[in-house]
């Protein structure tokens, strides 16, 4: 029996005394543990997913909104052009895009990686002060002889990009490991449903922007001919839209760099059980973390090699992912994520592209032109992507998570098989009623399953990593619809045209993408209703039990060598 230590009210709880008399530290963590998954859904809860979701919020909004800014950066800085002016050149239209793709990619794997090795605290709020920096340094870019303002607008969506790219595992993570489990998904869902309510944000800003400088813009017929006051309002208009993106970040930063430690890694990765049981107490009574009487931290240190699971290192993760039944996991959430991007990030990075091609991206003047194309992504965000989001947070924890992303997959081949062969024939109407049904079967469907999967389904020492590589195979993905699938639907048109003659083509190929993450959903597991720890494999008498995962091979070894049972430790310690 651990000893008791003094102090504690009503006001201060004594949190090391509530497991002061368990000597077996296994026991302590499963009772911790067990504390956070059984608990009743609170306002703690409500905390921790407004804390992340913030953060969601402000990606998305970052994400989105270089697709309305990149076509004020063409009146701004190709007013000149010899071509096409007034229009950014497709090639630095995707590199920009691109930029922040590639510098998700880095921090999804940097962060997860760091999340895993040094903490999640100690990274949570870094990706944020990344971001926030990043914001400001863009909206404040302009252009001199020695560097263009693409390439100064790429450095730094590179390294929001990065910053993005935190955010996915950590976010995911931290959600997932302080989530009670009967409502895990919907908890984790709701962190990611931020998503839909940044790309609204980012519709309304760029709406408001452009009706407070709507006399300006006015003056011009045409993003060709938008010189002097308009072409002024539309380097204010960009600017704004951009940096609005940092102030929702500035509100969340506080909040992510003072939480606790989650009490998972603390007892699987730094082995310290009496810190994780005082952190558990503290979370839920709504406190930054637990105080744990540092005499007994010590001695509980020295019983950490007493804990069942095993200790990370690179050795035993290859080992881990070696086994088919583990890798087939990891191959499963990094191929969906991988499949599910290039077509989601294809099309909704390019939503002025098909607004364009159904009638919502042009007027009799410059105004006209940048409210159409705001309240088109309005119409599009509002009918099909929040309402997705939010029927997902609703079912997920009932319906299943495979099953979501089976129906999803499914209905998005169908839907894009319509739209890409009979593209021609079912008119504007038609191609926007589809297309909005296809952002809500993507939202109610693998967009959030594959953001939510990888959150629960590997063991707490690799979980982080694991989300960081199915996360970073989306972006590879969303890189490769930009790069290379995206750029063929302007084949066959003239030069200096900005008609797309193959978009029906390239989104009959985005439904072969979509046909492929069916195949792959088939990989992972229901992670419904199973506590993390079930998951994992350590639980005896669940069909996920490995004893060699659970750490009670080893255990076994090690009693039979010393003749010595669980009870007999536990007399030995008493």
């Amino acid at each position: 029996m651990a000893t008791r230590t003094a102090g504690g009210n009503a006001a201060f709880h004594n949190f090391h005394n509530d497991y002061a008399h368990i000597a077996d530290p296994n026991e302590r963590r499963r009772l911790a543990l067990a504390e956070i998954d059984k608990a009743p859904f609170g306002w703690y809860h409500v905390r921790a997913v407004v804390v992340a979701g913030i953060g969601f919020f402000t990606d998305a909004y970052d994400i989105f909104a270089i697709g309305l800014v990149t076509s004020m950066l063409g009146v701004v800085y190709w007013q000149t052009a010899a071509t096409k002016r007034g229009s950014i050149p497709t090639s630095a239209d995707t590199a920009i895009k691109v930029a922040t793709s590639g510098g998700t990619v880095i921090g999804q794997l940097g962060f997860g990686y760091l999340a895993d090795v040094v903490g999640r605290k100690r990274m949570y709020g870094l990706e944020l002060i990344i971001i926030i920096f990043a914001t400001v340094a863009q909206a404040l870019a302009s252009s001199s002889r020695s560097i263009s303002i693409v390439g100064i607008i790429i450095f730094w969506r590179v390294l929001m990009g990065i910053g993005i790219g935190g955010d996915y595992p950590l976010s995911s993570i931290i959600t997932s490991e302080f989530a009670t489990t009967k409502w895990r998904g919907a908890m984790m869902g709701s962190v990611f449903a931020m998503q839909g309510i940044g790309q609204f944000a980012a519709a309304i800003v760029a709406l408001i922007v452009v009706s407070g400088f709507k006399e300006s813009l006015k003056t011009a017929s045409s993003v060709a001919t938008c010189s002097g006051v308009c072409q002024l309002a539309v380097d204010k208009m960009w600017r704004v839209i951009i940096g609005f993106g940092a102030v929702p970040g500035c509100i969340a930063l506080y909040y992510r760099l003072t939480i606790p430690e989650t009490p998972r890694y603390t007892f699987d990765v730094s082995r310290d059980a009496v810190k994780a049981g005082s952190d558990v107490k503290a979370y839920m009574a709504g406190k930054a973390e637990g105080v744990p009487d540092e005499v007994m931290r010590v001695q509980g240190m020295q019983e950490a090699p007493q804990l069942d699971t095993p200790k990370a290192s690179w050795a035993d993760f290859i080992h881990h992912y070696g086994q088919w039944k583990y890798g087939k996991v990891l191959l499963g959430t990094a191929g969906s994520w991988f499949f599910l991007d290039v077509a989601f990030y294809g099309l909704s990075l390019n939503n002025a592209v098909i607004l364009k091609q159904i009638g919502y991206a042009s007027g009799k003047n410059v105004y006209e032109v940048f409210y159409n194309t705001a309240v088109g992504n309005l119409i599009i965000v509002c009918a099909g992507a929040i309402p997705g989001y939010w029927v997902t947070v609703a079912l997920v924890d009932t319906v299943g998570r495979k099953p979501i992303q089976l129906m999803g997959f499914s209905l998005l081949t169908i839907i894009f098989i319509v739209m890409g062969f009979a593209y021609n024939k079912i008119g504007g109407s038609g191609l926007l009623a589809l297309y909005v049904l296809g952002q809500f079967f993507f939202n109610f469907g693998p967009n959030a399953t594959t953001f939510i999967v990888p959150g629960e389904c590997f063991p707490t020492r690799y979980r982080s990593t694991s989300h960081g590589i199915s996360a970073a195979s989306g972006k590879v993905g969303s890189i490769l619809a930009q790069v290379l699938i995206g750029p063929l639907r302007t084949r066959g048109a003239p030069p200096g045209s900005t008609a797309s003659p193959w978009l029906n083509h390239v989104i009959e190929i985005y439904a072969l993408f979509m046909l492929c993450g069916l195949f792959t959903t088939l990989l992972i597991p229901e992670t419904k209703r199973k506590t993390l720890e079930q998951l994992a494999g350590e639980v005896p008498g669940t069909p996920e039990y490995d004893p060699e995962l659970a750490g009670h091979l080893h255990r076994k070894t090690s009693e039979q060598a010393s003749g010595s049972s669980p009870a007999n430790v536990g007399e030995k310690a008493v």
